[in-house]
């Protein structure tokens, strides 16, 4: 059986120490506190300064560490880093026109929206913590799991491509929600509080009920998003920072670009083929591991895997080609309005 420790002689492994982790998850911890404590003192709509400002921190943070990877462990493990974070960043993009009909839906004043935003982001890393885990635990054991993750993406790859365009812009609550609206007392005054106290009694505030909106809903995304960094890289660590920065910055991508997600006409078909590519490389790879013993009697086949240098070029030329013709089928439309 494989694991990932007998499959480090084919990919290079950072053997993170105990220490790197909890420092990781501390420094994490300590900036999405030091933000929730920021926006709780001034519920507001950040100005464009702002949210440049910090996208441009976090984006900066983000490529500083793949340099330190590339330095610290080749350039292998950089390019995984890499490849990783553009495809999660890409992936929160794609959430957040879910996040934008939930908050239409539930009608969120505007200086509410970021402490609903930040509550949302910090329940996604918390789920996310617990998919990476469960995610690194399976593939430790159990090779073919790869079989399965590949499956998936190219499922939903072909889901997204023949569902994403669609008209239907309305936020649908799942059943959990709508069981939540029920069952718990709650107050329809909003508050940047979660819970509040209404004649002595201890009530849910419609916040509450948005960020609970938010965290299940990024819940979904994550049965996606992790299965598709696994096919790029093996390490969990890489795993975990590299959502911790696409997740980081997904406060700031939300307002700035707010206005701008409605032009990304082809996203949903640019995420499909990226999905269906990693899910095709997933297979080759486990096909090149296997060791199912009713697949070619459990002995590997010689396929080629695709290296993590053409994975990145790829996401690249996938994420740009997709944002270049949605933005100009938007222009072309704009025009022919215009003119009809």
């Amino acid at each position: 059986m494989h694991t990932l420790s007998t499959l480090a002689a084919a990919t290079p492994s950072m053997n993170v120490a105990t220490w790197q982790w909890f420092l990781t998850i501390g420094v994490a911890a300590a900036v999405l506190l030091f933000d929730v404590v920021m926006i709780a003192r001034n519920p507001h709509r950040p100005s464009t300064k702002e949210l440049v400002a910090a996208l441009s921190f976090y984006i900066g943070a983000a490529v500083l560490f793949g340099i330190w990877v590339w330095v610290s462990h080749g350039s292998q493990l950089a390019g995984e880093f890499y490849a990783g974070w553009l495809t999660e960043y890409s992936l929160s993009v794609d959430n957040l026109f879910i996040f934008l009909l939930i908050m239409a839906k539930f009608a969120v004043p505007e200086k509410f929206q970021q402490t609903a935003l930040m509550w949302g982001i910090i329940i996604a890393i918390v789920l996310r913590g617990i998919f990476i885990w469960l995610g690194a635990a399976a593939i430790n054991n159990f090779s073919w799991v790869f079989y399965i993750f590949g499956a998936f993406l190219i499922y939903t790859a072909v889901k997204l491509a023949t569902e994403g365009e669609s008209d239907d812009e309305e936020y649908e609550e799942n059943r959990f929600m709508k069981w939540v609206e029920k069952t718990l007392p709650s107050t329809k005054e909003w508050s940047s509080k979660l819970f509040v106290k209404e004649n002595a009694k201890r009530v849910v505030t419609p916040l509450f009920i948005v960020v609970l909106a938010l965290g299940t809903t990024d819940l979904l995304f994550a049965l996606d998003s992790i299965p598709a960094i696994y096919g790029l890289t093996k390490e969990p660590y890489l795993v975990l920072t590299a959502n911790l920065f696409a997740l980081m910055g997904l406060r700031q991508l939300y307002f700035l670009l707010g206005g701008l997600l409605q032009k990304l006409v082809y996203l949903s078909l640019g995420l499909s083929v990226l999905l269906a590519f990693i899910g095709v490389k997933l297979i080759l790879h486990a096909l090149h591991e296997n060791e199912l013993p009713f697949i070619n009697g459990g002995e590997h086949f010689d396929v080629p895997e695709i290296p993590i240098a053409v994975s990145l070029g790829a996401i690249v030329v996938i994420l740009g080609v997709t944002t270049v013709a949605s933005l100009w089928k938007t222009k072309r439309d704009a025009k022919q309005e215009i003119n009809a």
